[in-house]
């Protein structure tokens, strides 16, 4: 298992270099890019906001070792988790009206706190202070993801009046630089956790660092903005017309809902499938995330001019790909027949599936769903999505160890081919919308259909 780990990190390391490095060759310099101003701007927040990420990222790899290291029972674990999720879907479904109340500056300061007290809980290995800790973090996660996003685009336009045009060009960079995050935050957490022998929680102890830092250029280089001009209410009244009113709109929510339920239950059992047979969680972690940034990489090669494929062909791949894992993962990990390289194969296909999904998944969004709703439909998306994960987690807790895990991915299969159908669905739906399509290359009407 350790030299499948670190070989598969190796090759897909490589593989990820070389289509970046054939890519930017290609690609053209914009003018966004070598504007002075824009470039400072960018750079301001990219400080900020890329060392919360990798501060996020640190943590992930480590956090089921260390509730394991605790003694705690995997049904103990798994109530923790279904702690975090429900309270990432709590503070979520308030988190935009909180920030733009609060201030976006204010918000990205007290993500800083939260998620260093979130950190320093991990010391502890009393259970109530662990599911303290697990509530901030999903505290934290909100305004991860919606604070610095929120910030970053009321100062591009008001503030700076740069384009609008140029907000797609910061945030396709911020994705590729967080993909780098990962795999490099998963290496360190190897390094600080097994290569210098300082034990599962010291990733998390690490993050504090990062995370105070990225507090303190938030208030000491940016400017404050808000935004009250909605109710929340409101928002989510609006999101649920859109929602019920447009059949594309409900067909994107269930797919993304069953898909993205099945990946947070994954995120929860990898670690007891692999760890067993001595896996190095940082290395494997990191080449998670390499296969993730592969996907991405393939995703744009396929809708680029030379390929010109569609996100609808795309975002079907990724379901495939994903049932196929799932099916994989049922047999290799059968009680007293434990497959962890199969595992480890299927786990990696998952992941590329994710980085083939969440482009193409962002831009039907884009496309389906009108801007002003778009904050209120996705409160929508999350509600059914974190349910199904924490249902899995709570009918994991009941299961016996042995057969719990086979079973539980059973089940993640059965619903996958759930999203299959709807994906089927949506495809019937739209397959003649020209909306939902890649504009042509030659800018003219693309004829073939979805």
């Amino acid at each position: 298992m350790l030299v499948s780990a670190y070989l598969a990190f190796v090759v897909l390391l490589a593989s990820c270099l070389g289509l970046e490095l054939s890519r930017c060759r290609a690609k053209p310099s914009g003018r966004a890019c070598s504007n002075p101003s824009f470039l400072r701007f960018q750079l301001d927040f990219y400080q900020v906001y890329f060392l919360a990420l990798a501060a996020d990222w640190l943590q992930a790899p480590y956090l089921y070792k260390l509730y394991q290291h605790y003694h705690f029972l995997e049904g103990q674990i798994a109530i923790l988790y279904v702690c975090g999720l429900a309270s990432t879907v709590l503070f979520g479904l308030v988190a935009s009206s909180l920030v733009d109340w609060l201030g976006r500056k204010k918000s990205c300061v007290l993500f800083s706190l939260t998620y260093s007290l979130c950190c320093l809980t991990k010391l502890s290995q009393d259970y109530f202070v662990l599911l303290v800790g697990r509530a901030l973090g999903g505290l934290s996660t909100a305004l991860l993801f919606s604070a610095f996003e929120a910030w970053y685009i009321h100062e591009h336009v008001e503030r700076h009046d740069f384009p609008a045009e140029w907000i797609p060009a910061t945030f396709a960079r911020a994705a590729f630089w967080n993909h780098v995050l990962a795999v490099v935050a998963g290496v360190a957490a190897e390094a600080v956790a097994c290569w210098m022998g300082l034990g599962p929680v010291a990733p998390f102890l690490a993050a504090i660092p990062l995370l105070a830092l990225a507090g303190a250029l938030a208030l000491h280089n940016w400017g404050e903005n808000y935004d009250r001009q909605r109710a929340f209410s409101r928002t989510c009244a609006g999101g649920l017309r859109c929602l019920l009113s447009d059949r594309r709109v409900l067909l994107l929510g269930t797919i993304q809902a069953l898909f993205e339920s099945v990946i947070f239950i994954f995120v929860f059992l990898w670690t007891p499938v692999l760890d067993p047979h001595g896996a190095p969680l940082g290395i494997i972690f990191s080449s998670f995330m390499a296969a993730s940034l592969l996907g991405s990489s393939l995703y744009r090669i396929a809708t680029s001019k030379r390929y010109h494929l569609q996100p609808m062909h795309l975002l079907s791949l990724a379901v495939l790909i994903v049932v196929f894992s799932l099916f994989m993962l049922t047999f290799s990990t059968s009680p007293g027949q434990e497959s962890p390289v199969e595992s480890f194969i299927a786990f990696l296909l998952i992941e590329l599936a994710c980085g083939l999904y969440f482009p193409s998944m962002s831009f039907l969004r884009r496309k389906v769903i009108p801007e002003t709703e778009q904050a209120g439909v996705l409160n929508w998306f999350r509600v059914p999505l974190h349910l199904l994960a924490c249902l899995g987690l709570l009918v994991l807790h009941d299961s016996d160890r042995k057969t719990g895990t086979r079973n539980m991915f059973s089940i993640c299969s059965a619903v996958m081919v759930m999203a299959l159908l709807a994906v089927v669905g949506l495809f019937t739906v739209v397959r003649h919308d020209a909306e939902l399509r890649v504009p042509s290359p030659t800018g003219e009407p693309y004829a073939p259909e979805l």
